[in-house]
């Protein structure tokens, strides 16, 4: 079944929406520039506290470690203290533990930090979109373009808001995410009313339940090896640009803004015309084919493709959201969190692992790894294509009955 392109006859419905959908999809764009925030600022990191790059790469571990755990955790408590606290806190956790990352005296201490970031993220990331999807006018379709707008654009104002901080102290960008975020709660505080909580209580096991099913187990185990790749260019490449701080955040920045209209503007027009999964398979290998090219480059190659790769990382993400909260039929915040909950592990491995492959190899092999690392969720679509269809479809059918709009499906 193909879908409507929401940005015809929805496009208002996209634009207009109520005070507190904008204000929860305000904050998740500063909940998105903490995960790219740093990426400009590695080396000064390293070099401020006198850290090896697989020691600061750490930084990201902990924080997508603790974000996968705390995804069992999210719908047990906000089917019970409701979306608006819970949103709140994450907030709150976010505000404090971004400040104290700025006072580290010690990479062990930013490490530790950052994990207890993690988990404010986790709260009010996950529970964002659950919010955005229940309130936003147009539907589902229109609500998921908004929060993966919320993403992209999340995702490239942090490398620049990194770098322009970062240039005169690594420390700055995170006094400067912790400020943005307490007027993200200042907003959440003012114009989102507390949201209906669910008939029945979520428990911490349903997220893990819910990957009982295939098609959400397929999906969650293609973007557990897109994940690996996504996040080696995101920690890992860096170190090998090795640039200044403004012009490492000048790259990513140019890789965030693809992602974002690749995201928002070319993913749902190429699925109404190829299926969505042929979109995700296709954009996995040419993903693929950027991570070899941009490890066996010289530097100009390599920033060229570190830029590309935001194009197809844009069309992923799209597309695994959808499917996510299509696919199956557990309720959409259980689903999300089942699936978040297996691919935020590879978000904390490649990290940690690409360094570590090159000081065991060279600076090639970890983009060789990542590059496979695609190929293999490509694989598990192609794999449990007939799962994923079928039952995406039928399900793509309900929920536009239900939401009366057509949401995109093979």
């Amino acid at each position: 079944m193909r879908g409507e392109d929401p940005f015809d006859e929805g496009a208002t419905s996209i634009l207009r929406q109520p005070k507190a959908v904008w204000a929860t999809a305000g904050a998740s764009v500063v909940a998105f520039m903490g995960i790219g925030l740093v990426d400009p600022i590695l080396p000064s990191i390293a070099k401020g506290l006198e850290a090896t790059p697989s020691q600061v790469s750490l930084l990201f571990t902990s924080y997508f470690l603790i974000t996968a755990v705390a995804m069992l955790v999210t719908g047990f408590v906000s089917s019970r203290i409701g979306g608006r606290r819970t949103l709140l806190a994450g907030l709150a956790l976010v505000v404090v533990f971004a400040a104290l990352s700025g006072t580290s005296s010690s990479v062990a201490e930013l490490v530790g930090f950052r994990a207890g970031w993690g988990l404010g993220n986790a709260l009010f990331v996950s529970t964002a979109l659950a919010v955005i999807v229940g309130a936003a006018a147009g539907g589902s379709a229109a609500a998921i373009l908004l929060y993966e707008s919320a993403l992209g654009l999340g995702m490239a104002c942090g490398p620049l808001v990194g770098a322009l901080l970062g240039d005169a102290s690594w420390r700055y960008p995170f006094f400067g995410t912790a400020a943005l975020m307490a007027i993200g709660f200042l907003c959440i505080t003012a114009f989102l009313g507390e949201q209906p909580r669910p008939a029945r209580k979520t428990s911490l096991l349903d997220p893990v339940r819910a990957l009982g099913h295939r098609g959400l187990a397929s999906v969650a185990a293609s973007a557990f090896f897109y994940n690996y790749a996504f996040f080696t260019i995101l920690a890992f490449t860096p170190f090998v640009l090795n640039m200044t701080p403004y012009k490492s955040g000048a790259v990513f920045f140019a890789w965030g803004l693809l992602l974002a209209v690749f995201s928002v503007l070319v993913a749902p027009r190429l699925q109404r015309r190829f299926g969505s999964l042929k979109v995700l398979g296709t954009s996995l290998v040419l993903l693929a084919a950027d991570l070899v090219i941009l490890g066996y480059g010289n530097h100009t190659t390599a920033v060229v493709c570190t830029i590309v790769s935001g194009a197809f990382i844009g069309m992923n993400n799209t597309v695994y959201t959808e499917l996510a909260l299509g696919v199956s039929d557990a309720p959409r915040p259980v689903a999300s969190a089942g699936y978040n909950f297996v691919r935020w592990f590879a978000a904390a491995a490649a990290p940690y692992l690409a360094p570590k492959i090159e000081e065991w190899s060279d600076i090639h092999v970890p983009f060789v790894v990542a590059a496979i690392a695609a190929l293999a969720g490509a694989l598990v679509v192609v794999a449990r294509r007939g799962a994923l269809t079928h039952e995406a479809g039928e399900l793509a059918e309900r929920h536009a009955t239900e939401d009366g709009v057509t949401v995109f499906a093979d």
